[in-house]
């Protein structure tokens, strides 16, 4: 049984809190990452746990071997693979250099000295199984004597209401045992013994038994003002651009760091008034706009729409801020909670990989 791990990329801390969530618990002895306020969110919320702001190209496997860990958690930048780059730039990104060190040059070395990782838990955007980067990965695991299981599951597949499709790796010396339908290596979209495959084809009708709604995240207050308030002009220029959700729903966007900041591909805003008919409501608003309207989103205000609070993105992502709160530490901005978010990843579906790399 794991006791012990040490926590790559860490963020704010989302694979730190999968691990407490999960039936295994541990500890996580340190955690690395570049983001000086990343690094004092995760100081804030697990005092426990040593954080170095450090450049990982710069770690040294006698440094990381010291540690002992058996797990290693790791959530490398998204930048060089995500689709929302016109043409991801894979292992020619600087952004990939510090995670390439690691598995070029660090794993080897440990392994010299016998003291690999026993298992390894890797995070990343979808269509990174597609990279250079990836198959570098995995090329490099199997030849240190590693099984290799890869995954591309969404939040939706637990019946949670948001869709954020996101690669994982599982790695360990020992053998998994797979159901004789899977033939690996293929991508599994769901964790054996767990459920069914998952293919989110954006139907809001397709939910799974049990499946929770959107209200049940939602704040008990309305949120403050600040914010979430979307602003005339936004509404004005980009609202039909907007992915708009209602508190019955049981999808929601997947959420970037990009939230509030842009429009497309950067998560859903929600629809407070459920009596209004959307669809109907925008078709009012746009051809008011083509007469000459000079204020045409007083038509939309009776729908009442805003963007989620962070609070609530947390509930999503499965940070639970009542029974264990996750807090901020004075000073953090509306903005940059939304940005360090946005980065994080869902601890239910980390705490399910976890419990089956270590069953």
């Amino acid at each position: 049984m794991v006791s012990t791990a040490l926590e790559f990329y860490c963020g704010i801390g989302g694979l730190h809190y999968a691990l407490r969530k999960s039936s295994v618990g541990g500890r996580v002895l340190a955690a690395f990452d570049w983001d000086q306020l990343a690094c004092r969110v995760y100081s804030h919320n697990f005092r426990e746990t040593t954080v170095k702001q450090v450049d990982l190209c710069t770690v040294t496997a006698d440094y990381l071997a010291a540690y002992a860990a058996d797990l290693w958690l790791m959530s490398p930048s998204c930048q060089p693979y995500t689709v929302l780059n016109p043409v991801p730039k894979d292992n020619s990104d600087p952004r990939a250099k510090s995670f390439l060190h690691l598995i070029n040059d660090v794993l080897p070395s440990l392994a010299v000295s016998n003291a690999l990782p026993g298992r390894l838990l890797i995070e990343n955007v979808a269509g990174f199984e597609t990279s250079s980067t990836r198959h570098t990965l995995v090329t490099v695991l199997s030849q240190l004597g590693y099984n290799v299981l890869e995954f591309l599951l969404t939040p939706l597949s637990l019946g949670i209401p948001n869709s954020r499709l996101r690669y994982y790796l599982l790695a360990r010396f020992e053998a998994f045992s797979l159901p004789t339908e899977i033939l690996a290596p293929e991508v599994l979209r769901h964790v054996p013994g767990r459920g069914t495959n998952w293919v989110d084809d954006r139907d809001q009708s397709k939910v799974l038994p049990g499946a929770r709604m959107v209200r049940e995240y939602l704040d008990q207050e309305k949120p403050s003002p600040d914010g979430c308030t979307i602003s005339s002009r936004v509404l004005e220029k980009w609202g039909k651009l907007f992915d708009i959700v209602l508190p019955t729903s049981y999808r929601t966007c997947c959420f970037t760091r990009g939230y509030t900041k842009m429009v497309e591909r950067a998560g859903s805003i929600l629809q407070e008034n459920e009596l209004l008919d959307t669809r109907e409501t925008f078709d009012h608003f746009l051809r008011a706009q083509a007469e000459g309207d000079p204020n045409p989103t007083t038509i939309l205000a009776p729908l009442r729409l805003r963007y989620f609070s962070p609070e609530e993105l947390l509930r999503l992502f499965g940070f639970d801020t009542d029974t264990e709160p996750f807090t901020w530490p004075a000073g953090v901005t509306t903005k940059s909670k939304y940005k360090l978010i946005g980065n994080s990843v869902n601890v239910h579906v980390v705490a399910e990989l976890i419990d089956y790399l270590l069953e």
